[in-house]
């Protein structure tokens, strides 16, 4: 069944899901953002969307209202909200817990509502396409119809959908912070260095491919790992330190890091 969706944000998260659900055939009715000019932007890309100019949904015909705004943010978007009754409310969040989506629900909210949570667990960008079937969709709600329509509206972009706990999805993020966020700053850093001495990070690239994928393929990560800091090879690593120190201490500390945190997994692994 198609649905009718309001969107409060317009950042990363709110583009891709509205482009996502938009082309699996839901309606997007609203757009909601405190950026008139991204909103705009959004509104824009889509069919028939009204960019609305205050959080005022009691006159919504949205079957669900997606809340695709920071964690910090939430608080102030729930003081502000007029729900029409028996929506369904979901946070696209992945560290805000249900308890605390129905808290806010109970303290500002006049009217009955359904509370959820629909997690894509994903990194957007918004100029950069993805592949929506791939990406796994985590849903809870306390109440099961609405646990059986938000996975239903998921599994109508992605064959990876399935219930979890706020416990499990607070795991999954901060796994992906290693995974993803983690690891993209320090490729940005291994850009730094290649660039502060003039020289090409192309040759990189094959290096960083390579390692990407064996750790997506390999069956023990531990296993996939090379380098000096896995072979004890304390003369490299010192040469490497000494580089870094007259670079920038920084660098050193994290070097250090890494590499005693590798020492000490390969010795237990070991």
């Amino acid at each position: 069944m198609n649905m009718k969706i309001s969107i409060v944000g317009s950042g990363n998260v709110a583009w891709h899901l509205a482009m996502a659900f938009e082309e699996a055939g839901h309606w997007i009715g609203e757009v909601y953002s405190r950026n008139p000019e991204n909103g705009a932007k959004l509104v824009s890309q889509l069919y028939d969307t009204d960019l609305i100019d205050s959080l005022n949904f009691s006159d919504s015909q949205a079957d669900l209202i997606l809340l695709a705004v920071t964690d910090h943010a939430l608080e102030e978007v729930m003081q502000q909200i007029v729900l029409p009754e028996n929506v369904i409310l979901a946070n696209t969040s992945g560290t805000t817990t249900l308890a605390e989506l129905q808290n806010l629900v109970d303290i500002y909210s006049d009217v009955a509502v359904q509370t959820g949570i629909l997690y894509p667990l994903q990194s957007f960008t918004k100029e950069i396409p993805l592949d929506y079937e791939e990406i796994p969709f985590c849903v809870e709600s306390r109440d099961a119809d609405t646990e059986t329509i938000l996975l239903d509206l998921a599994r109508t972009v992605s064959h990876h959908v399935r219930t979890m706990n706020s416990f499990e999805r607070l795991v999954y993020h901060v796994a992906a912070v290693f995974a993803s966020n983690f690891t993209t700053q320090l490729l940005a850093l291994s850009h730094d260095l290649i660039q502060n001495e003039s020289l090409d990070f192309q040759l990189l690239k094959p290096l960083i491919g390579a390692s990407i994928q064996k750790a997506i393929e390999a069956p023990n990560l531990h296993d996939a790992l090379t380098g000096p800091a896995k072979r004890g090879d304390y003369e490299t690593i010192n040469k490497h330190l000494e580089y870094l120190d007259e670079l920038d201490p920084d660098y050193t500390q994290i070097y250090r890091l890494i590499t005693q945190n590798i020492q000490k997994r390969h010795t237990t692994n070991s």
